[in-house]
């Protein structure tokens, strides 16, 4: 009960300081004109985002790296042996990694040579496979994570040197595939931060009291975010937010080693993600045609007349049924 009590609290005092510093960023961005771009073939109403500050994931990235780092100071510095404390390490490391890959790639959209369009999607996708195998490594080799429960099976199940390829797989599509969900006002971080929250509480569950607080400081930070990116959005949170997002919470199931229950915790960024891979191959196999009227999928529902409120009201709706039967799932 304390700690699930003093989980709360850190993310009560994340969500203070992002809300508090959220003005203060927001000035600075519209000072250096630091816009969004609103690409040609988005519905017509996206038009009005088009100059809203983007590259907002720094608002809770910033504040969770402070707080986790305070918090875990002493494990950090080596000053004590215990690995469990230094276990939020990785998950710290990765979001700086992410967020600055997502940081050029925004800032090559907005101001660089490809405007408009950000890093050419082949050297981003090497950065990132490069950025998961590390990660995966690392958990495998020098954190000796659980490498797998999965309901039913009341022991952990492991999984060799094919742990490797695999969390880093999971790692790279759950990082785009937030990114592919960070499309409407609040959409992704409501998503993130039910997914992360549900990871918090298996972490808990589990008794890795470090994990669960770092994701509860997320958490928090997430809603003080989502404060200036609730519709109308004030500000974005760009790859910056999105991309380091996803693989911060692929490696927090990497650490519960509930990673299986991404497949329902996660079921709206996988849909979203699922949906560019059908657009795609649909198109490339008709020659032209589209399976979805526009892809990720929460375009498509737009374009069928949904308002981009009840798109982001009724997928968050889902996410978060989905995080409990997730929950319980965990548990059996």
């Amino acid at each position: 009960m304390r700690q699930i009590a003093l989980s709360l609290s850190l993310a009560g005092l994340a969500f203070v300081m992002t809300a508090i510093w959220g003005g203060p960023l927001l000035r600075i961005l519209r000072h250096y004109k630091i816009g969004k771009i609103i690409r040609v073939e988005e519905p017509g109403h996206h038009g009005v985002k088009m100059g809203t500050p983007t590259m907002g994931g720094v608002l809770f990235i910033l504040p969770v790296l402070l707080l986790s780092g305070l918090l875990n100071a002493v494990a950090l510095l080596g000053v004590t042996t215990s690995g469990v404390g230094r276990s939020v390490l990785v998950p710290m490391l990765v979001m700086v990694g992410f967020a600055a890959l997502g940081a050029v790639d925004d800032w090559e959209g907005i101001r660089g040579k490809r405007k408009g369009d950000g890093m050419r999607a082949r050297t981003k996708f090497l950065f990132q496979v490069i950025l998961a195998l590390v990660t995966a490594y690392v958990l495998k080799y020098m954190m000796d994570v659980p490498e797998m429960y999965f309901p039913g099976f009341f022991f952990e199940i492991k999984l060799g040197w094919l742990y490797v390829p695999i969390a880093a797989f999971i790692i790279v599509a759950e990082s785009n595939a937030v990114n592919f969900t960070d499309g409407l006002d609040g959409l992704a971080g409501l998503i993130a931060a039910t997914a992360i929250a549900s990871y918090g509480g298996i972490a808990l569950i589990q008794e890795q009291v470090y994990v669960a607080r770092f994701c509860f400081i997320l958490v928090g930070a997430l809603f003080g975010f989502l404060w200036f990116n609730v519709h109308p959005a004030e500000l974005f949170m760009g790859d910056t937010g999105s991309l380091s997002l996803g693989a911060v919470l692929a490696v927090i199931a990497l650490l519960t080693g509930q990673w299986p229950m991404l497949l329902i915790i996660g079921i709206i960024p996988l849909s979203e993600m699922l949906s560019v891979v059908i657009q795609i191959v649909y198109f490339k196999w008709t020659k032209g045609k589209r399976f979805f009227k526009m892809a990720p999928i929460h375009l498509h529902f737009e374009l069928l007349g949904w308002s981009e409120t009840q798109v982001v009201q009724r997928f968050w709706l889902i996410g978060l049924m989905a995080a409990l039967i997730g929950i319980g799932l965990s548990q059996v």
